[in-house]
């Protein structure tokens, strides 16, 4: 079975309606390993009663940011198998991530 790394850290503002929305991701869900199968980070999802999971390399870098849609989207697909992993689903795009610090 994969590991689940959860961390939870305090906001780095007092008034979190002026955070960015990076700072909201950056500070909240539960972390997974990139090689989990698209129906492990679902039922990590639903166990942890989330939307989103936060998706780390084998070094623990924060690589990306997987939704309970696109993990839908992907288990729903024609090309859908139960080999499918994090890693390549994630999107790790530059708009949707903050780099890692």
């Amino acid at each position: 079975m994969t590991p689940v790394r959860t961390h939870s850290r305090s906001a780095t503002s007092t008034d979190s309606a002026h955070r960015t929305a990076a700072e909201a991701v950056d500070t909240a869900g539960p972390q997974v390993w990139d090689d989990m199968t698209v129906e492990v980070a679902l039922s990590v999802m639903a166990a942890a009663r989330t939307g989103h999971l936060v998706v780390c390399d084998g070094d623990g870098r924060r690589t990306g940011l997987v939704t309970r849609a696109r993990l839908i989207a992907v288990r729903n697909g024609s090309g859908y198998t139960d080999r499918i992993r994090l890693h390549d689903v994630a999107d790790g795009g530059a708009s949707a991530w903050p780099p890692a610090r």
